[in-house]
């Protein structure tokens, strides 16, 4: 054999080598998750989007085989996280959970966010929460319509803490005042977490937050629930006021947690989270664990990104409405 012939062997093999490795690569790159994910919590750690991340990040990481590190953002009522996830690598090993202050009324409040609905695609609706009033437990008042009373009284002296403005906590605490028309100074916070230590530390007066995050304290005694936006009392909060019995039928609602992914992700990557969400949920310690906090699972159609989808215009019109009032 010639060098001509040894040269033009040498190339063919060469060629079908690159291609061997080129099929090798792609083969890599359909290999999802490869490596841990992060998940952006756009908040302080112990408020519900916290509670609830961690437990649905410890169930989807068995499903998907990788570890998903969540990843506290807090700041400016969750834009900051979500800002983050934004203008994340479409690649799946950024994931958010969002809510209704992040993911619909944080567009009234904040004009200039540089996000949008459009920044994100859903993966699929997490759970359901219920909205709920605690004050401090040494406050004068043993139910809704006494401490209303008090607050009338004393315009402006009464204290409640959020997670932020543009936070699902600081909606609920405009859902209550919209209701009870009462003068208060609002107190932000970054996150639910801090606002509810200062609540137990006697450093506020109230906090408007959800049953998910304030069903511990409330049971263990450190804080006194005041009132729940059900028609119905919750079977963990059994001593806790219904917006009903309180004299404040306006003030109900449903809150929600969401996962989302930046725009542009790969639909088969989106189709992997959801249906490790999917197997997540149908754990009986994570439904049993959900309920203790007084949270319900996603059922049904709520999985469905396109549910979530056309979810986020109506929340953004309807918390547009409130906050325009």
């Amino acid at each position: 054999m010639n060098s001509r012939q040894i040269l033009k062997r040498s190339l063919r093999f060469a060629g079908v080598g690159a291609l061997a490795m080129g099929f090798g690569s792609a083969f890599a790159q359909e290999v999802y998750p490869a490596k841990p994910i992060a998940m952006i919590v756009p908040f302080a750690a112990g408020g519900t989007s916290d509670v609830i991340a961690r437990l649905i990040s410890e169930q989807m990481s068995q499903a998907l085989g990788q570890r998903i590190v969540n990843e506290n953002v807090a700041g400016a009522g969750g834009a900051t996280g979500l800002t983050k996830a934004a203008r994340a690598k479409p690649d799946g090993y950024t994931i958010a959970i969002g809510n209704v202050g992040t993911n619909a009324a944080a567009y009234t409040i904040y004009p200039d966010l540089q996000y949008s609905p459009a920044s994100f695609a859903p993966v699929g609706l997490i759970a359901k929460t219920m909205p709920a009033i605690a004050i401090r437990k040494d406050f004068p008042a043993a139910g809704a319509q006494e401490f209303l009373a008090f607050a009338r009284a004393n315009p402006g002296k009464v204290s409640l803490g959020h997670a932020g403005i543009g936070s699902s906590n600081y909606i609920i605490c405009r859902q209550f005042l919209a209701a009870t028309k009462i003068d208060v100074n609002m107190v932000s916070y970054r996150g639910a977490g801090p606002a509810l230590n200062d609540l137990m530390g006697g450093h506020l007066d109230g906090v408007c937050d959800t049953a998910t995050s304030l069903a511990g304290s409330i049971e263990g005694g450190a804080v006194k629930g005041l009132v729940v936006a059900s028609a119905q009392r919750l079977p963990t909060l059994p001593n806790v006021q219904t917006a009903v019995e309180g004299g404040i039928p306006e003030f109900q609602g449903e809150g929600w947690n969401a996962l989302f992914v930046p725009k542009d992700t790969p639909a088969p990557i989106v189709a992997r989270l959801n249906e490790a969400l999917r197997k997540a949920s149908e754990d009986p310690a994570y439904r049993k664990r959900l309920s203790e906090l007084s949270a319900v699972v996603a059922t049904g159609q709520e999985f469905d990104p396109p549910y979530v989808e056309a979810l986020v215009p109506r929340e953004v019109e309807k918390y547009r409405k409130l906050l325009s009032d």
